[in-house]
């Protein structure tokens, strides 16, 4: 049975030092929803607060009705994937896999049969007498899942799962566990650092950083239209221009540097007004032109080819730096010190508050809970 996972005013110290204060959260059953922040921001805190391996020091944690504070880790029902796998070294994969049954006193007659579903799931049923030192780290990594899934839990809990994997394999067991958490349609928390891997994996997103959510959504809304800038800098890249909105005909028309000025007409009515801006574009928001169209005026410090993509490397006239991605054509890439002029995609990119605390466009997309709700 899939569980809801509710978390009201949640509190965490160590000390006098507040690792995560007052957040809330609502994590929904079935759903793959992963915590994602810089290191140290308290998203493995929060994941062993769930897990009941830190203690909490103020707030609520549910599945579903049930109050889980003080409830021991053994009787939450979890099923938990460590970043160093945590694999029995002396057993078989079969008998990593067979322990939690074991250990909760499964049917002696079912725990053969229940076992090989999960090794046939994490298609690793012809390595089951294979000892641990034998096996790929992916290998590792499936036995340790496998044993986290045989025992049946209500929850997940993954913690920096495929770090220690190389890319390659990082991006194949990432589709890999995708797959396996549809098909088992457990609720699972992951924990990770890794944007490219968060945004592949995740029904749902919380950012975090220095032990508050910024902002709760799917991949799309918190790529397309991040809460904040600390977001829209952490999803991926962007570049960050200062700017001035000046209302006009109930619009905003934007003026950036080099004096380039571009109409919105997706800004909140209750952010229209004038004043002074941040403005965010990611690199395929910024459209590579000749010198000369309106746009802003810069110069090509460097070119990488990278096969679908070319990554263009600028400096605006009023010294500013940016990064551009644009599809390769078959036409020469362009060469450093080629002036050239920058189009910015008004419907892609956002507007920031001065201080980058707020997005003011439409379409923000946020689940965050507010205290006490």
């Amino acid at each position: 049975m899939s569980v809801n996972i509710i978390i009201r005013d949640a509190v965490k110290k160590y000390g006098d030092n507040v690792v995560i204060g007052d957040l809330s959260l609502d994590i929904r059953g079935g759903e793959f929803f992963t915590l994602l922040g810089p290191s140290g921001c308290g998203k493995t805190t929060l994941l062993r607060m769930i897990a009941g391996f830190n203690s909490i020091e103020g707030g609520d944690f549910y599945f579903n009705d049930t109050r889980i504070n003080d409830l021991d880790p053994a009787r939450r029902n979890i099923g938990m994937v460590f970043q160093n796998y945590a694999i029995f070294p002396h057993m078989s994969v079969r008998k990593n896999v067979e322990f939690g049954l074991k250990n909760r006193k499964f049917d002696k007659s079912k725990i053969h049969e229940q076992a090989d579903k999960f090794l046939k799931i994490m298609q690793i049923d012809q390595l089951a007498e294979r000892m641990p030192d034998r096996l790929s780290g992916g290998q590792q990594q499936r036995v340790a899942l496998a044993r986290a899934l045989c025992i049946e839990p209500d929850v997940l809990l993954m913690d920096e799962p495929l770090s220690n994997l190389d890319a390659k394999l990082r991006v194949e067991m990432r589709t890999a566990i995708k797959e396996i958490q549809n098909t088992v349609g457990i609720t699972t928390v992951y924990v990770t650092h890794d944007q490219e891997e968060a945004m592949a994996v995740s029904d749902r997103i919380a950012v975090m950083n220095a032990g508050e959510i910024q902002h709760v959504g799917t991949p799309k809304n918190l790529y397309q239209r991040p809460a904040n800038m600390f977001v829209a800098t952490f999803i991926g890249r962007s570049n960050i221009f200062d700017g001035t909105m000046k209302v006009v005909d109930g619009k905003a028309e934007v003026t950036m540097p080099t004096g380039y000025k571009v109409m919105f007409d997706t800004v909140a009515p209750e952010n229209l007004k004038d004043g002074s801006i941040k403005i965010c574009a990611r690199p395929e928001e910024l459209i590579v032109q000749q010198s000369g169209a309106p746009g802003l005026s810069a110069v090509v410090d460097d070119c990488v080819f990278l096969g679908l993509n070319t990554h263009y490397f600028v400096h605006l006239t009023t010294g500013e730096k940016a990064e551009i991605i644009q599809e390769s054509t078959i036409d020469s890439i362009i060469e450093p010190g080629t002036p050239v002029s920058l189009r910015l995609n008004t419907e892609k990119a956002n507007l920031f508050s001065p201080d980058g605390s707020r997005n003011l466009l439409t379409g923000v997309i946020n689940d965050l809970k507010v205290k006490g709700r």
